[in-house]
């Protein structure tokens, strides 16, 4: 009895609460706002139409992928040279991007970051998606190896 009593405890689980997505911006002075910044500085480059503030934070023979979902569902996959990344800052329109709750994971000299972000052209959301940026730390500054994300233009909160 005490055995059958103890089987049926052990068999019964316990709901587990999934992950957080992300954990927040990190403090300054950590290592996760250190692999943050050159996303920081490229963001800033966007929004400034500086190109060359975004090639300063990537490594030259890095990558660059999109994946488009339309509103039907359907999606394309376009891969680039990441320098396609800074050549899209070009044009005249106040544009801004940013990431919230980014999930950060470091190991020695890599990196990795992965969140929700939304691009705003003229204060208005015009898509969102995930980004996930690969990072290497190289002279003991980082710098983005590579860098794919999402397109959507519906779902997008303002």
């Amino acid at each position: 009895m005490v055995v059958s009593l103890l089987l049926l405890l052990l068999a019964q689980t316990t709901p587990v609460q999934p992950l957080p997505k992300g954990t927040g911006l990190p403090p300054p002075g950590t290592d996760e706002a250190a692999v943050m910044a050159p996303i920081n500085a490229a963001f800033a480059g966007i929004s400034a139409r500086d190109q060359a503030a975004i090639l300063a934070q990537l490594r030259p023979n890095g990558t660059a992928t999109v994946l488009m979902e339309k509103p039907d569902g359907t999606r394309t996959v376009r891969n680039m040279p990441i320098a396609a990344y800074a050549e899209a800052s070009a044009g005249t329109e106040r544009y801004e991007e940013r990431m919230t709750d980014p999930a950060i994971e470091i190991d020695g000299a890599m990196a990795m970051v992965w969140g929700p972000y939304t691009f705003s052209i003229d204060g208005t959301v015009r898509h969102c998606g995930f980004q996930h940026f690969d990072l290497v730390q190289e002279e003991g500054r980082w710098k983005i190896q590579n860098v794919t994300w999402s397109v959507r233009t519906t779902g997008c909160a303002g």
